[in-house]
């Protein structure tokens, strides 16, 4: 079972150790800019810092579930390497954020078309299971256990 979904574990704890890092760097801002917690607005730069995090936490619950969804019931080595390009893709967001607003449109749109495709082989492989449990439960006596206990 654990070979089956090491590569999702794997990009999961990477995801896990990006989110940190951006943390880290709303921490380094604050101290850098002077903007006490809870302030959110400060300089510019703060903000951008502040905001480039906010988002990418924001979507982190979206992305590590599909994620898993699209490994188990589609392909783990595919939704693994979606996953490494979309991580990829927020740090290139986030470090762009950082040095101007402008900057992180292009990995942003390419975050969201990995997203699209994670949430595309999701519903693939779970619709493909869905078809297989129903010929499953076709080419069993269950439907007619069913109709007879209904027919009293």
């Amino acid at each position: 079972m654990q070979d089956q979904i090491a590569l999702l574990a794997a990009v999961t704890i990477l995801a896990v150790l990006e989110q940190a890092y951006f943390a880290l760097q709303v921490i380094y801002a604050r101290r850098k800019y002077k903007v006490s917690p809870p302030g959110t607005s400060g300089p510019p730069e703060f903000e951008r810092v502040f905001r480039a995090q906010a988002n990418c936490s924001e979507y982190f619950p979206l992305f590590v579930s599909i994620l898993w969804v699209a490994g188990i019931f589609f392909h783990q080595g595919l939704a693994a390497l979606c996953g490494l390009l979309y991580l990829c893709a927020r740090y290139q967001y986030f470090s762009g954020y950082v040095r101007s607003a402008q900057k992180r449109l292009r990995p942003m749109y390419f975050s969201t078309q990995i997203l699209w495709i994670l949430i595309g082989l999701s519903v693939a492989g779970l619709f493909a299971h869905f078809l297989s449990l129903s010929s499953l439960i076709q080419k069993s006596e269950i439907p007619n256990k069913v109709r007879l206990l209904f027919s009293r």
